[in-house]
C-alpha cells in the first residue's frame, strides 16, 4: 500500500467522508429546514449575545448577521424592533463613541467623525454627537497629547521631538496648526527657547495626517 509524504495509508484517507459545505441561515429557511420564526430568534440571540459584549451600531449588526447567512428579511424586522425598543441607539452610540475617544485618547472631531463613518453612523446622526466637542475642548486635549509627548522624549534633539509630537497629534485629527502651538507650549513650559514652526509645518501637512485616529 502506497503512503503519503506524512506516513499515513491512501486507504485510511480514503475512509474519511467529505464534508458537505455548511449551507446558509438563507438556504435552510429555503430549503424548510428552518422556518422564519426560528431563525428570527436565532438572529435576536445573536444580536443580544453581541451587544451584551459591547455596544455597536446598526449597521454593524447587520454587516455581522449578514456574515453568519441570515437574509434581509428576517435582519430587516429584528433590528427595527430592537430600534424600537432602544436596545438598538445609534444616536446613543454615537454620543458614547465621540465621548470616549476623546476624553480617553484625545482625539478630534475629524478623527471621531471618520470612525463613526466606518461604524456606520449616518452623518446627520454624528453630527449632532460630535456638538459634545468644541475647538476649546480639541486645544485642552492637544495641550494635554504635547505635554504627554514632550516628557517622553527629553533627551532628544529639540526638532526631532517637535516632528514627532506634532505628527502623532496630527494623526489624532488634530489640525497641524493646533498641534504645533501645543507643542511650543509644552517646549516653553521647559524653558525651551521660541521655535519657529515654517520648516516643520511643511513635512507635517504633506506626510503626518496619514493613518488618523490609529495612535
Amino acid at each position: 500500500m502506497q503512503t503519503d509524504p506524512g506516513g499515513r495509508g491512501e486507504g485510511k484517507r480514503r475512509g474519511r467522508p467529505a464534508r458537505s459545505p455548511r449551507r446558509s441561515v438563507a438556504e435552510r429557511i429555503e430549503a424548510g429546514e428552518l422556518s422564519t420564526e426560528e431563525a428570527t430568534d436565532a438572529a435576536r440571540e445573536t444580536v443580544l449575545r453581541s451587544l451584551t459584549a459591547a455596544p455597536k451600531s446598526r449597521s454593524e449588526l447587520e454587516r455581522s448577521l449578514a456574515r453568519k447567512g441570515y437574509p434581509e428579511h428576517v435582519v430587516t424586522p429584528l433590528l427595527d424592533r430592537l430600534d424600537d425598543v432602544g436596545l438598538v441607539d445609534d444616536a446613543g452610540y454615537a454620543e458614547l463613541i465621540v465621548r470616549t475617544r476623546h476624553a480617553e485618547r484625545g482625539l478630534a472631531r475629524r478623527a471621531i467623525a471618520m470612525e463613526l463613518r466606518r461604524r456606520g453612523i449616518d452623518d446627520e446622526t454624528a453630527s449632532d454627537a460630535l456638538e459634545q466637542v468644541d475647538g476649546d475642548d480639541e486645544r485642552a486635549a492637544a495641550d494635554a497629547l504635547a505635554r504627554k509627548h514632550v516628557a517622553r522624549t527629553r533627551g532628544l534633539d529639540t526638532e526631532v521631538r517637535i516632528r514627532r509630537a506634532v505628527a502623532s497629534i496630527a494623526r489624532k485629527g488634530h489640525a497641524p496648526g493646533v498641534a504645533f502651538a501645543a507643542v511650543r507650549a509644552a517646549l516653553a513650559d521647559e524653558g525651551a527657547e521660541d521655535i519657529d514652526n515654517s520648516d516643520i509645518n511643511s513635512d507635517i501637512d504633506s506626510d503626518s495626517l496619514e493613518g488618523i485616529g490609529v495612535d
